[in-house]
């Protein structure tokens, strides 16, 4: 279903593929005596520095972190310190996300978070990059080279590093990150009825939504981006709990809805609420969940992008794309 035989795409099947063991790898590393030794579990909050597909993984591991240690955890755009004169970090910690560690901005932020007083993570991919130079502990994504434009592996590796992360800081989770790593070992392609009706959706679609709440939302950004740079459809991305304010009026027209659950705690009512809602106005709905048990939210979310990611390269394909190389897009962005 995949396609694979055709030359467009092969890259992206391929490291699709390779996702499985990335997570495991990544969520496996274990840097605690590093965190320890720099104060990491001092930090009163963690401010999350990334952008595009890392900045979707940055959202999802956010939530965890929040539930897990207590603590705000929150976005930073880089040019706060790229462009501007930066914010006060005494007792913080940046989270620096970022696949390459190439990036301008990522690196004057990373530094920038230094001269003002806090300390820094780094979540990479290229060893010896820019970002982990500058970088007081870094947690590496081990996918390899990935050499399609959309990145797959690297973002499930993203959220898994982030998980040991936060392992290191929580020992005890790290009991529910080992269920995680070995419910993920089953996590393949959607039953091929599933993959067959979203495919379908999303192939008449013109204007998608991605609906999620808690870890589900950084999914739901995650995806509604890679329909847009592999398949050149419209997406958004929205919580569950604020979609069924103002944006519910598109629905008027035609909508395809993507409903991402992770079973996150207390998202139950209002992921069911906008299923509902969305479904009474005619929109053409479709609600996915992880295909394996035993997955804390995050890992849940992690598992969704392994579900749909494949969903995505096939309607590519079937729209004449080529998913490995989208026409006005690079692998490495540099911004400042």
């Amino acid at each position: 279903m995949m396609a694979e035989q055709h030359a467009a795409g092969r890259l992206m099947a391929a490291e699709l593929a390779e996702s499985g063991f990335v997570f495991k790898r990544a969520a496996m590393q274990d840097h605690s005596e590093a965190v320890a030794r720099v104060g990491l579990a001092q930090a009163s909050a963690f401010y999350t520095i990334a952008r595009g597909s890392s900045d979707a993984a940055a959202n999802i591991i956010s939530y965890e972190f929040m539930r897990e240690l207590g603590i705000p955890v929150t976005s930073l755009p880089p040019s706060v310190f790229s462009v501007g004169s930066g914010v006060r970090m005494e007792g913080k910690a940046g989270l620096v996300i970022s696949q390459s560690g190439a990036s301008e901005d990522l690196v004057r932020a990373t530094k920038g978070i230094h001269q003002a007083g806090g300390q820094v993570v780094a979540i990479t991919n290229v060893e010896g990059s820019d970002v982990e130079a500058a970088a007081d502990v870094t947690f590496r994504i081990g996918a390899g080279p990935e050499l399609a434009v959309p990145a797959t592996k690297t973002v499930i590796g993203s959220i898994a590093a982030g998980l040991a992360l936060l392992a290191a800081l929580k020992p005890s989770y790290k009991v529910a990150l080992e269920a995680s790593v070995t419910a993920f070992d089953a996590i393949e392609n959607l039953p091929p009825e599933v993959h067959a009706r979203l495919r379908a959706a999303l192939l008449r679609a013109q204007h998608v939504y991605v609906v999620g709440r808690d870890t589900g939302f950084g999914a739901a950004h995650e995806v509604a981006l890679k329909i847009k740079e592999t398949c050149a459809i419209h997406a958004e991305a929205y919580s569950a709990s604020e979609v069924l304010h103002g944006p519910l009026q598109l629905a008027t027209n035609p909508l395809t809805v993507l409903v991402l659950d992770t079973g996150a705690p207390g998202t139950a009512e209002s992921i069911d609420n906008a299923v509902a809602r969305f479904g009474a106005t005619g929109a053409h709905v479709v609600r996915l969940t992880p295909t394996a048990d035993g997955l804390t939210p995050a890992a849940a979310a992690a598992a969704l992008l392994r579900h749909i990611y494949p969903v995505i390269l096939d309607v590519a394909l079937a729209l004449g794309l080529d998913p490995d190389a989208p026409t006005t897009l690079a692998k490495v962005t540099m911004t400042r």
